[in-house]
């Protein structure tokens, strides 16, 4: 379904450590960006009646219902550069995604 790199997951792992303890890691995407929809990464506290939680790399990921149709196959990365680091999204859904790589457009928006 969705796959985190060992990068992505040493990382979300490294932020949720400065939360709250219990705090749940959320993946979605809403509406927005310059290619129609965005990638959104939150921690939360509470699992919601439509979400679903995944079990990746010793990470939990909470993920709402409509964003699971978007996010089928995703692959997340993180790498830094000279510029700083950053989370890399990789879904084989999408059509067309901006220079930043965290806006997308899939086919029958």
């Amino acid at each position: 379904m969705i796959n985190l790199s060992q990068a992505a997951a040493s990382e979300i792992g490294r932020i949720k450590s400065k939360q709250q303890p219990n705090v749940l890691f959320r993946l979605a995407v809403k509406p927005g960006g310059c290619s129609g929809f965005f990638y959104d990464m939150s921690f939360d506290e509470a699992i919601k009646v439509d979400d679903q939680v995944f079990d990746l790399d010793e990470i939990q990921v909470v993920i709402d219902a409509t964003s699971l149709n978007y996010l089928n196959g995703l692959g997340v990365d993180y790498s830094e550069d000279l510029m700083g680091g950053g989370f890399r999204f990789h879904n084989p859904q999408a059509i067309a995604s901006c220079g930043c790589g965290n806006s997308f457009s899939i086919a029958n928006q």
